[in-house]
Order: C-alpha cells, then structure tokens, then sequence
C-alpha cells in the first residue's frame, strides 16, 4: 500500500490576508492529485521532516518575517531536522517591501538546501481574485512536483 505525499501549508496571519492566501493554497494543492494536505499557523519543529513538500507562508512586518516562523526554523536547525531535496515554496502579502517570502526561500534553499520553486508569490495588500487563483496555483504545482516525483 502506497502512502499519499504529504503538503505543508504553515502560515502566519495578523490581519487575515496571508491566511485567505494559505487557504488558497492548500486548496489549489488539493487539486494536484492524491495528496495529504495539512494547514497549519503552529507545528512543532520536529513535524517538518514528516513532510513530502512545505509551502509557508509568511506577511512582511518591518521588513522581516514573523518571529514564529523565524523561530520554528531555528528550532528546526537545532534539532537537525532533514528537509533536504524537498520542494519548498513560499508566499506572502505585505504593505510595502515584501521581503519576509524571499527569507523564506533564503533559509529553505541555503540552510535546510530545499528545491524550492522561485520566486515567492507576493501580494500587495488584500489578496484579490485574481492573486488566490495564482495562490492555488502555487499549491497545485508543488503537489504536481510530489507526484512526478512519487
């Protein structure tokens, strides 16, 4: 019996737009074929390695990413956890700069060396119709790189 791949959809949202985002692309990744999709805004650091692929998602606050997601790298980091080889992507709305989903990517690609899927999505303020469809898109492709490589 086949085991389906696992998704990580992680996020931080303060004022909800980031989250109607993490929506989205949970749901887009839905859509990819059979794949286990899980939506977190908390989860331990050592539950990383139990998934196939992660997709975080991560708003601009003063130019930096969020202290939680900030922090659950560095416990992942301290504890070891393999994420190599893995597909990582990253998204996030922001106000004015936007750089919280590229240090995403930084930290995904140098430090834990993800394959990850480039560039970030960013959304300006409040997610429209037209950014959540390029959301479920994100998510879509990165189950569709799950079941290529299954």
């Amino acid at each position: 019996m086949r085991i389906m791949p696992r998704i990580l959809v992680f996020y931080y949202s303060r004022t909800g737009r980031t989250e109607k985002m993490a929506n989205a692309v949970a749901e887009g990744a839905k859509t990819g074929g059979n794949i286990e999709v899980a939506l977190e805004y908390h989860i331990p650091a050592e539950d990383l390695g139990t998934f196939d692929a992660i997709i975080v998602g991560a708003p601009t606050y003063h130019h930096e990413m969020p202290f939680g997601i900030k922090q659950l790298f560095e416990d992942a980091a301290e504890k070891a956890v393999n994420l190599r080889g893995k597909p990582g992507a990253a998204f996030g709305s922001f106000g004015w700069s936007g750089e919280a989903p590229k240090l995403v990517l930084e930290i995904m690609k140098n430090k834990f060396e993800m394959q990850v899927t480039e560039p970030p999505l960013l959304v300006r303020d409040e997610p429209n119709q037209v950014n959540l469809k390029a959301c479920q898109n994100l998510g879509k492709r990165i189950s569709e790189i799950l079941i290529r490589e299954a």
